[in-house]
């Protein structure tokens, strides 16, 4: 006999991971352009997967992440990080970046952004799977086709159109911003205004493109005629 409840639980914890984890793409996208066109694909599959092992166990754990002071501060400042280091270029000449840029420096931007932008996921998804672990690791699982083909695409956009990585680091920033207004002591003062919840984001995404309009622009004028 289908089970309903159980079935419509596993769609809700695959819902919650596309609609909260589209930010998550943008990230594999980025972290992977600087790879040689070969090693993508392992860099894609590897990454997502590590990373989805890992939310795993933290969703498992999540009733502990609860009780970590200062989480959602300190996810969003590493965020923010994140944002700023994707869209920075690291060398004038590509071909030297893809010599230096490894899988594994991929998979550990992929992992760790995953793991900070991951809190309100874990959350969500503890909620939605009624404290069954068997939920949260069948669900996740599910989602992880779905999330790798995602980052393919935006990543097909950024050889397309460079000019995206910009948007995508906005997209991080403004992901950062929630994450800092959902910080207790924080929240505590904008106490769900929404001009300054708007005031925090549109901060969050100006100091983002600055800081990496400001480096890009050093580089360029280090550039040899």
């Amino acid at each position: 006999m289908i089970d309903l409840p159980y079935i419509w639980s596993i769609f809700m914890i695959v819902t919650i991971d596309i609609v909260l984890g589209g930010d998550n793409a943008i990230v594999i996208a980025l972290a992977c352009r600087k790879l040689p066109l070969k090693q993508r694909n392992i860099a894609i599959i590897f990454g997502s997967v590590t990373a989805i092992v890992l939310r795993i166990v933290l969703t498992v754990g999540a009733i502990y992440v609860l009780k970590v002071p200062f989480l959602h501060l300190i996810g969003g400042i590493l965020l923010l990080y994140i944002a700023c280091k994707l869209i920075i270029q690291e060398d004038d000449n590509l071909s030297a970046v893809k010599e230096n840029y490894t899988v594994f420096h991929a998979v550990r931007t992929i992992v760790f952004a995953d793991l900070v932008m991951g809190i309100d996921n874990v959350l969500a998804i503890a909620g939605a799977s009624n404290g069954n672990p068997t939920l949260v690791i069948l669900g996740l699982s599910i989602s992880i086709p779905i999330i790798i083909w995602g980052s393919k695409i935006v990543l097909w956009l950024l050889e397309r159109y460079p000019i995206l990585s910009f948007v995508g680091a906005s997209v991080l920033a403004i992901t950062a911003s929630k994450m800092l207004i959902e910080e207790p002591i924080i929240y505590q003062y904008i106490n769900g205004r929404t001009d300054l919840e708007l005031i925090v984001c549109l901060l969050c995404v100006f100091i983002t493109l600055l800081i990496g309009f400001y480096f890009n622009s050093i580089r360029y004028r280090r550039k040899p005629s």
